[in-house]
């Protein structure tokens, strides 16, 4: 199932749409500015990796052939603490990120509200680790507390909310956090399963 929404912004109508497969994804190109994790050409071939995948997921905002913004969701690498517990229902809110010529047009929020619509990912928990040091503080003006602050609103437009964790690069820093969302599909046992991935020093906590 492909949803699909439009969003009119300053004279340009925008797609914001997905899970997108991997031959739509081949005709598209991605913007030159979407350099935050890799170069572009870097970064357009694996958000096609990404969609490759059985649970890989990528929802993108699109102006004309161009993606503009896109949401990715992937298992949690098997390096991260996240991948331990070997959870089927367990998925990563990995990357997020929208050209800088297309800020201010509220698509941060029409992708992620476009990823959780018609209850795509009520069978699974959704996680986002939030770190300061991948934030883009110097194109956006905010200091880390400020963009914090923004990307908790953005994470909560969608349900999700701050999870307590005793992951050492989450604890290296105030400001980083970790953001759940548990579908209400989600079995009781998973759940645990979760806070056990969680916390590895329980007795501290």
């Amino acid at each position: 199932m492909i949803v699909r929404n439009k969003i009119e912004r300053h004279g340009r109508s925008l797609a914001v749409e997905g899970p997108l497969l991997p031959e739509t994804l081949r005709g598209l190109t991605l913007h030159p500015k979407l350099d935050a994790f890799r170069r572009p050409h870097e970064q357009h071939q694996a958000l096609i990796e990404i969609s490759e995948l059985p649970e890989g997921r990528i929802i993108a905002a699109i102006d004309g052939d161009v993606i503009v913004g896109y949401v990715t969701f992937h298992y949690p690498d098997e390096m991260e603490r996240w991948s331990e517990g070997g959870m089927v229902d367990l998925v990563e809110l990995g990357a997020i990120e929208v050209a800088d010529d297309y800020r201010n047009y509220g698509l941060g929020k029409a992708l992620i509200s476009t990823a959780f619509e018609k209850d795509q990912l009520e069978n699974m928990i959704v996680f986002t680790t939030e770190y300061y040091w991948h934030w883009d503080l110097e194109s956006s003006g905010l200091n880390v507390w400020e963009y914090r602050e923004m990307m908790e609103r953005l994470m909560k437009s969608v349900g999700m909310i701050w999870f307590a964790t005793d992951d050492p690069e989450i604890c290296a820093h105030p400001a980083n956090c970790l953001m759940v969302r548990i579908g209400k599909d989600v079995p009781q046992s998973s759940v645990e399963q979760f806070d056990r991935v969680r916390f590895r020093q329980r007795f501290m906590y």
